[in-house]
This record gives C-alpha cells, structure tokens and sequence, in this order.
C-alpha cells in the first residue's frame, strides 16, 4: 500500500428532495444526518449524511445546479460522470445494511464475490440505488 496522507472528505450527491434523501440515507442505510435541522430551517445549503468520522455524503439539491459556474459545463454533469460510490462495511454490518435495504423494499442486486476494491479481494458486494438514482455498492472485506 501507498504511503498517502490524502483522505476522503466528502462526495455530493444530486438529490431531487434533501429532507427526504437524509430521511433514506438514515432509515435504510444506517448513516447520521448531518445539518439537517439548519437546512430546513434555511440556514445550511444542503445537508449531509455522515459515512465515517473523516467522511461525508452532501445531499445537493438538483435546483443548485444552475448555480455550478466554478468550472464551465459543471451544472450540466449533475454528477455524471460518476458511476458509484463504494461503502465498505464489517461484515456484520453489511448484512445490517442488506436487511434494512429489504426492509425498506430498495431494489437490489445478487451478491457477488471476490470484487477487487481498495483493500484487495471483497468476500462479498452488491449494489442498490437511492430514490434520485445513485448508485451504490456495499462490500465487506472480513
């Protein structure tokens, strides 16, 4: 492995509804809101979920992306080209997870095994969506 001090800090999801995507994120896949109270409020831009202490998802309105200007033709990638985010979870946690997602009727796919990711050979993953059609792995490596 690389020595790097590079870390994660977040990744922006687009999201039709922000309430009710906090509201997925929690219920389904177990991740804390994070300034929810002050988004609805109208005091925070967006809100977030949190995946770990360094890490977080932001849950970007679609109605913000009139305002992407930062790079030009940002607000039409809408998060394209981006083709999943990986969650790895212990394994206990991953079954967790698979059991809220049936729970909350969340379509899912068969489980695969042995898929390469950034600590090697996955035992087991699979992939769902969020309701704004993110796509998502979850794997567990133990």
């Amino acid at each position: 492995m690389t020595e790097n001090t590079a870390r994660l800090d977040h990744v922006v999801l687009w999201v039709r509804d922000p309430i009710a995507a906090a509201g997925f994120y929690e219920k389904a896949v177990g991740l804390e809101p994070v300034r929810l109270a002050d988004f609805s409020a109208g005091e925070a831009p967006f809100p977030s979920v949190r995946v770990n202490e360094e890490t977080i998802l932001d849950l970007m309105p679609f109605a913000m992306a009139e305002r992407m200007t930062m790079l030009p033709g940002a607000a039409e990638a809408s998060g394209h080209p981006v083709n999943h985010v990986c969650l790895s979870l212990p394994a206990d946690d991953f079954a967790a997870l698979r059991s809220r997602l049936e729970e909350q009727s969340v379509p899912m796919t068969d489980l695969s095994h042995d898929s390469f990711g950034a600590r090697g050979l996955a035992r087991r993953s699979f992939y769902f969506r969020d309701p704004d059609g993110n796509v998502f792995e979850a794997r567990h490596y133990d």
